[in-house]
C-alpha cells in the first residue's frame, strides 16, 4: 500500500519555495495593528495634553483588535484558535524549543500580552489626568474610583512594556540563536520549516469580517451612551 500524497495545495507551495500558509490575514493584520495601536498610546502618552485625543483613539484601536484577537482564538482559522496551542506546563518546557507555528510557551505569552492590552484599555477608559481629561466613560465612576482606576492604568503600562520588551527578546533570541524565524511568517503568512499538514485552506475573511463588525458595533453603542465627561475640578 503506498503512502498518501500530500495535497496539492502544499506540494505546489513547497516547490514555489514560500512553505505552507499557516497565518491567517486576519491575525497577521490584529497582530501588526496592535504593534501600531500600541506604539501610537504610548506615543501620544508622553506628548502629554495636546495629544489627548489621539491617545483615546489609539486606545479604542487597541481595544477593538485586542478582543477580536481573543474572538478569533475561538472562531478563527487552525492555528489562530487558543486550542492549538495552549497546553500545560509539562509541554511547556518539553516542547521549549521546537520547531511549530506556536510553541506552547509564546502561546502562553500571547494570551499575557492580550490580557495585558485588554487591561489597559479597558482601564483608560474610565481614567483621568487629575487635571484637565478623563476617559470617555469615567462619567460612570466616582473621582475616587477613577483615580484608582488611573492608576492601575499606568501600573498596567509598565507590565505590558517590560512583557513586550520580554517578547521582541525571545522573538530575536529564536531568529538569531535558533534560527527559527518568527517575524517574517506573520508578514507573509508562510513557513517553510514545518512538516507537511501544517497548511491552512483559507483566510476566513467573511467570518473575521463578522466578528469584527460586530465588536464595533458593541463600542460605538457603548460610546453613544457615554455620560457626560467627569468633573475634575477639586
Amino acid at each position: 500500500m503506498q503512502p498518501a500524497s500530500p495535497p496539492p495545495v502544499e506540494t505546489a507551495l513547497a516547490a514555489s519555495g514560500r512553505g505552507q500558509l499557516v497565518w491567517d490575514l486576519p491575525v497577521r493584520l490584529s497582530h501588526w495593528g496592535l504593534v501600531l495601536a500600541v506604539a501610537g498610546s504610548f506615543a501620544t502618552h508622553y506628548a502629554g495634553p495636546a495629544a489627548f485625543e489621539w491617545h483615546v483613539r489609539a486606545g479604542y484601536a487597541t481595544l477593538t483588535l485586542a478582543a477580536f484577537r481573543v474572538a478569533w482564538g475561538f472562531v478563527g482559522t487552525r492555528h489562530a484558535r487558543f486550542v492549538e496551542f495552549l497546553r500545560g506546563p509539562r509541554a511547556v518546557f518539553a516542547r521549549a524549543g521546537a520547531r511549530e507555528v506556536h510553541t506552547p510557551l509564546g502561546g502562553w505569552m500571547a494570551v499575557l500580552l492580550l490580557t495585558l492590552l485588554l487591561a489597559q484599555a479597558a482601564t483608560g477608559l474610565f481614567s483621568n489626568d487629575e487635571v484637565l481629561d478623563s476617559g470617555p466613560l469615567a462619567g460612570w465612576t466616582r473621582l475616587a474610583t477613577s483615580n484608582r482606576l488611573s492608576d492601575w492604568h499606568g501600573l498596567i503600562a509598565n507590565v505590558l512594556l517590560a512583557a513586550l520588551a520580554l517578547h521582541v527578546g525571545a522573538a530575536l533570541f529564536y531568529r538569531l540563536r535558533r534560527r527559527d524565524d518568527r517575524m517574517v511568517p506573520l508578514l507573509t503568512g508562510y513557513r517553510r520549516d514545518l512538516a507537511p499538514g501544517a497548511a491552512i485552506g483559507s483566510h476566513e475573511l467573511r467570518r473575521a469580517l463578522i466578528v469584527l463588525c460586530v465588536l464595533v458595533a458593541l463600542l460605538c453603542t457603548i460610546l453613544w451612551n457615554a455620560p457626560p465627561p467627569l468633573d475634575l475640578a477639586p
